[in-house]
C-alpha cells in the first residue's frame, strides 16, 4: 500500500474544512482568542501557527510566521475562498483574513480587542460573518447587532438576513435525582430569529452541515 506524505510532516492531525475537499488545516496548539486573558496575566504567550494542507499536491502553506503573542481562530471555506481571524495581542488588533493558498493573505478588516467578546469567536457563513456567544449572540461584521438567547441555544449560521439557531430540548429528566426517567426525550429544534432577536420560526430537527457545505435538518 503506498502512503502518502505531505512535504512537510510535523505529526499534527488535519482538519476538515467544510464545503470542500482539497484543503485540510492544523493548528500548532489548541489556544483559543479566550485563553489569551489567562496568557496575558502571565507574561503572555508563545504564538501559534495555522497550516493548511493541499490533498492534491501534498504542499503545505504557512501564511503567516510564529510570532508572540498571534493565534488563529478556525478557518471556514466561504465564497470560494478560505477566511480565518488572527489575533494580534501585540498591536490589540482582531483581523479578518481571506485566504487561498500559495497566494497572499488578503486583509478584510480590523477590530479592536476591546471591542469585542472573546468568548467562542469565530467566522460563520453563509456571508461572512464574525460573531461571539455568549449569554448574548453578537455580530461585529459585516453588520453589528446583538440580541440575548436560550441558555439551550447555539447559532449554527447566519442567511438571508436571517440567524439559525439550534436548540437542544430534555422532556423527563428528574432533577432532584439527576438522572433521566422513562420518559425521557431529547431533541432539537431549528430556530429562525431576524437581527434583533425576535422569533420567526421553530421547527423539529437538528441542523447540521454536511462536509460539502450543504445544510440539512434531520
Amino acid at each position: 500500500m503506498k502512503l502518502n506524505r505531505f512535504e512537510v510532516v510535523t505529526g499534527r492531525y488535519i482538519e476538515e474544512i467544510l464545503g470542500q475537499s482539497r484543503i485540510g488545516y492544523a493548528m500548532s496548539d489548541t489556544t483559543d482568542f479566550y485563553d489569551m486573558i489567562e496568557w496575558s496575566k502571565k507574561g503572555g504567550y508563545q504564538g501559534s501557527t495555522i497550516s493548511f494542507y493541499d490533498y492534491n499536491n501534498g504542499k503545505v502553506y504557512e501564511p503567516f510566521q510564529k510570532q508572540r503573542n498571534v493565534l488563529y481562530g478556525t478557518p471556514v471555506y466561504l465564497k470560494k475562498s478560505f477566511w480565518f481571524l488572527q489575533g494580534d495581542y501585540n498591536s490589540g488588533k482582531i483581523t479578518l483574513f481571506k485566504y487561498y493558498p500559495d497566494k497572499n493573505p488578503e486583509m478584510i478588516i480590523q477590530l479592536n480587542i476591546e471591542d469585542v467578546d472573546l468568548y467562542n469567536l469565530r467566522i460563520i457563513g453563509e456571508d461572512v460573518y464574525i460573531v461571539s456567544e455568549d449569554d448574548e449572540f453578537v455580530s461585529y461584521y459585516p453588520e453589528s447587532f446583538r440580541f440575548s438567547k436560550g441558555v439551550n441555544e447555539s447559532v449554527s449560521m447566519i442567511a438571508d438576513q436571517k440567524v439559525y439557531l439550534s436548540a437542544w430540548v430534555e422532556e423527563g429528566w428528574d432533577d432532584e435525582n439527576d438522572c433521566e426517567t422513562e420518559e425521557y426525550n431529547y431533541y432539537e429544534k431549528v430556530v429562525e430569529r431576524d437581527f434583533k432577536g425576535n422569533l420567526l420560526s421553530e421547527t423539529l430537527g437538528s441542523l447540521q452541515q454536511h462536509a460539502d457545505g450543504t445544510w440539512w435538518i434531520a
